[in-house]
């Protein structure tokens, strides 16, 4: 089973249930949302997917359905990733160092060349001596923030994104200085082709293309220097974020200004009348606002109200939403998962944060088979399982009632199982502490027979429901057997159901003639009864 935060995005769905658990983050990007790279809680980097122009760094372009080692980046401490178009994609480490690899036809790498590059590489120009805290893409221009607040830009330069007026492409990071000199800039973002940075003192800048008015200063002309955006002078903004052609910053009292293009009605006005200066959005039912999001791929406009409430507007599903409307989501990567147009992540997901706080769920799930604090052993097939028996004895009658009976007995903390597979066995016992099931269906009818014995109806109602996703004309004569057997009603009759549609090529299969004869003929007067043999 993938944890709630992974499900909604179907490239997640070629991982091994197992793996699920290790990933710390994980970044899904391309045009199609074919492509991802995950760092697990060991911090080893793994990429799978489409791999345009080499993109998952695993030094070559060819597609991968499985998990392939991005060899360069483990035990890197990547800290964040971010991509361009083509794409190109940026790695932040802890220690402020950035990797850079993919598509590289305008300079985005920062490499001093126009080749792509199939494994990530250090971005050591101008940057070597410098340690870097966050870093950005456009559609292929890139920008890195130091610690001291410096920016530094390269990639395509058409339209002055990369703060210099020359035209060409700077295919090194090189300081953007200008308005910006004797600044302390705290953070940046990028647009399909402009440039955004806010100061310690919460004034904006922006740079680059002005098309439609998304660098907010007040006209349609493009900006190589980094503009301050007078209108909103005496206003701290927090966090600003670039969608394709649009804007969105955020107050320090959770207020929300927005700018730019609305073709799609992202700016939330109930318009599609673009803006050339930031414009308060005042919705009541929003609130104040948390957290807000966008993407350079895409025309979605995203805000976190209050109560953790999620609402959207702008280019969802290809329809014009031009006012903020509340889903019913819980996150804002899922939106960006099921109604962007674009199914890409507008940064990376974190799993589990080192930093976050850890709740009752997680702490239960790091519990599971820890020899530190464990009180129990199971052992099943020579292989050893850590449990908690409060935790058994809570969750599960069959341990209460084996643990009640018999505890004097279990003191020396150890018991022996043979009924069942090892796999299967430790998938029940981390059910019980995380009520999640880490198993290929083809193991559900084992655990539901497990489930059967236990007395497990919650665990029984959903084994079969990963069985009745898996019936196939081979196999459904054997799942009816196995239905009946442990009295799975609804198993029963969705593989009846399914026969008797399948009546002639069922029949023929092994699994039909291996049926017990009483089974058979319980099969034959069910499907005499609906009406099978009819003339």
């Amino acid at each position: 089973m993938i944890p709630f935060n992974l499900k909604n995005w179907s490239i997640f769905s070629l991982l091994e249930p197992k793996f699920i658990p290790e990933i710390h983050m994980a970044i899904v990007y391309g045009n199609l949302g074919n492509e991802a790279l995950i760092v697990t809680k060991d911090d080893m980097v793994y990429g799978i997917g489409c791999n345009e122009c080499g993109c998952l760094g695993t030094g070559d372009d060819r597609s991968t359905l499985s998990l392939k080692k991005v060899e360069t980046l483990c035990k890197k401490g990547v800290k964040t990733i971010k991509y361009g178009t083509c794409p190109h994609v940026l790695a932040l480490t802890k220690t402020g160092e950035v990797y850079s690899w993919g598509h590289n036809g305008h300079s985005e790498l920062g490499n001093g060349s126009t080749e792509p590059c199939l494994i990530p590489t250090r971005v050591g120009m101008n940057l070597s001596k410098k340690f870097v805290i966050d870093i950005a893409c456009g559609n292929h221009h890139s920008l890195a923030l130091t610690a001291e607040g410096e920016v530094y830009a390269w990639g395509e330069n058409n339209c002055g994104q990369v703060g210099i007026s020359t035209g060409i492409n700077q295919n090194a990071p090189r300081k953007v200085n200008s308005t910006l000199a004797g600044k302390k800039v705290i953070y940046i973002s990028c647009g399909h082709s402009t440039s955004m940075a806010i100061t310690d003192n919460g004034e904006v800048y922006s740079w680059g293309y002005n098309g439609l008015g998304q660098l907010g200063v007040g006209n349609y002309v493009n900006q190589a220097d980094p503009c301050k955006l007078t209108t909103l002078v005496g206003t701290v903004i927090d966090k600003v974020m670039c969608g394709f052609a649009h804007t969105m910053a955020l107050t320090n009292k959770g207020v929300l200004y927005v700018w730019g293009a609305n073709n799609w009605g992202q700016l939330g006005f109930g318009n599609k009348i673009n803006s050339s200066i930031p414009v308060k959005l005042e919705v009541q039912k929003m609130g104040r606002i948390l957290d807000i999001a966008t993407s350079h791929y895409n025309s979605i406009s995203i805000a976190e109200g209050e109560g953790n409430q999620i609402f959207m507007w702008g280019q969802c599903l290809g329809q014009s939403i031009t006012v903020p409307t509340l889903t019913s989501l819980e996150y804002i990567h899922d939106v960006f998962a099921c109604f962007s147009s674009c199914n890409v992540m507008h940064e990376p997901l974190i799993l589990h944060g080192e930093e976050e706080d850890v709740g009752v769920a997680d702490s239960f799930r790091e519990a599971f088979d820890d020899p530190t604090t464990s009180d129990f052993v199971i052992q099943v097939q020579e292989k050893s399982i850590s449990v908690h028996k409060v935790v058994l004895m809570i969750r599960s009658q069959y341990f209460k009632a084996l643990f009640e009976k018999n505890l004097p007995e279990n003191n020396q903390g150890a018991m022996q199982h043979h009924e069942f597979s090892y796999d299967v066995y430790r998938a029940f016992l981390k059910y019980l502490y995380t009520d999640e099931i880490y198993l290929p269906p083809e193991s559900a009818l084992e655990l539901l027979k497990l489930a059967d014995n236990y007395s497990e109806r919650q665990l029984k109602k959903r084994c079969i429901e990963m069985i009745r996703k898996g019936i196939t004309v081979e196999n459904v004569a054997y799942l009816y057997s196995a239905a009946l057997e442990y009295s799975a009603k609804e198993l029963e009759e969705c593989c009846f159901k399914f026969a008797l549609n399948h009546m002639t090529a069922v029949i023929q299969t092994a699994n039909f003639a291996k049926l017990d004869e009483n089974v058979v003929k319980t099969f034959i007067f069910n499907a005499a009864t609906a009406g099978a043999f009819k003339t």
